[in-house]
């Protein structure tokens, strides 16, 4: 399996919520929200997106990510005037998930917003490395990706449609956007850049990176996991570091305890095999590692977010 496709095996994206959206005339509107992935699909028509640190002009075919945005506001090209209101003191108007906004003047834009929530512990090194959208445009690539049109017909037909396991469907089907963005995303990294991302493409150290993702209790050492990259000890852990930005083994123990915490969160486990399962000899061990990260034992840590869920 390729180093992504590990990476994102404990990726999930959940409580998906989609729009149809239709601006006409001087449309505008801002959404703010924590902790969620928004994509756009544009199905007709332009508009503009502003998340503050980003301007994006999308058009009809795009697909567009913001991976950690804050708040955004989304206005048609030729916008002017008040200041953008509120998506969710819009949707009250929303029927059938579709929204009609402003309404005067010719339809200009219509587009799916879709926005879903994540596990914040395990997608974080990711959400800290990406651009404020997603795809990046540039000379060479004009944002559409060879399998939009499928992916928004499929959409568009699951979302006009009640069926059984829909939200499950819709789930996947945002989770299919966010590996394709990704993926764009990763392959146009230019060589020099100091993204940790680019080990993804590094024929050596993907390998390692699959190796411990996919075996995370594995006892793994510089020496095996070079052996696994295939060079040797000392150039494997130098080009690890200046490429991820830190040791391998480092990079390791960060995953191993954030998947811990997840474990947790998920309260499927026992404390001592969630130990076992990221690759602690021994329960005390664990714990202490985790202590210094998250700064509270397993034990509490489960017991403070089963209050949160529960409050």
């Amino acid at each position: 399996m390729d180093a992504l496709s590990v990476l994102l095996q404990n990726v999930h994206l959940f409580e998906t919520k989609y729009y149809r959206l239709n601006g006409t005339g001087n449309w505008s509107y801002s959404i703010t929200r924590q902790d969620t992935i928004l994509f756009y699909l544009v199905m007709s028509g332009s508009f503009c997106i502003d998340v503050g640190n980003g301007l994006r002009q999308a058009h009809a075919g795009d697909m567009i990510m913001i991976p950690n945005a804050h708040r955004h506001v989304s206005y048609a090209l030729n916008h002017h005037g008040d200041a953008a209101e509120s998506l969710d003191d819009l949707l009250p108007n929303c029927k059938s998930n579709t929204l009609e906004i402003n309404g005067n003047g010719d339809p200009n834009s219509s587009l799916i917003l879709i926005e879903c929530k994540y596990d914040k512990e395990m997608i974080r090194p990711l959400l800290s490395v990406l651009p404020p959208i997603l795809p990046e445009i540039n000379d060479a690539s004009d944002g559409r990706f060879e399998v939009i049109d499928v992916e928004i017909k499929l959409l568009t037909l699951e979302a006009e449609r009640e069926r059984m396991g829909k939200t499950a469907v819709i789930n996947h089907w945002a989770s299919i956007m966010m590996i394709e963005c990704l993926r764009v995303y990763i392959e146009s990294l230019p060589e020099a850049t100091e993204n940790w991302l680019k080990a993804m493409k590094d024929p050596f150290l993907t390998k390692a990176l699959a190796a411990m993702h996919e075996d995370p209790s594995q006892s793994w050492t510089i020496h095996n996991l070079a052996e696994v990259a295939g060079m040797s000890r000392s150039s494997f852990a130098q080009r690890f570091k200046d490429t991820v930005g830190m040791p391998p083994l480092t990079y390791l123990i960060d995953y191993r305890l954030r998947l811990a915490a997840r474990y947790l969160r998920l309260q499927q486990n026992s404390i001592s095999r969630i130990s076992s399962l990221v690759g602690y000899a021994s329960d005390s061990t664990f714990s202490q590692a985790f202590k210094r990260v998250y700064g509270v034992s397993p034990k509490v840590y489960r017991q403070q977010y089963q209050k949160r869920i529960m409050a």
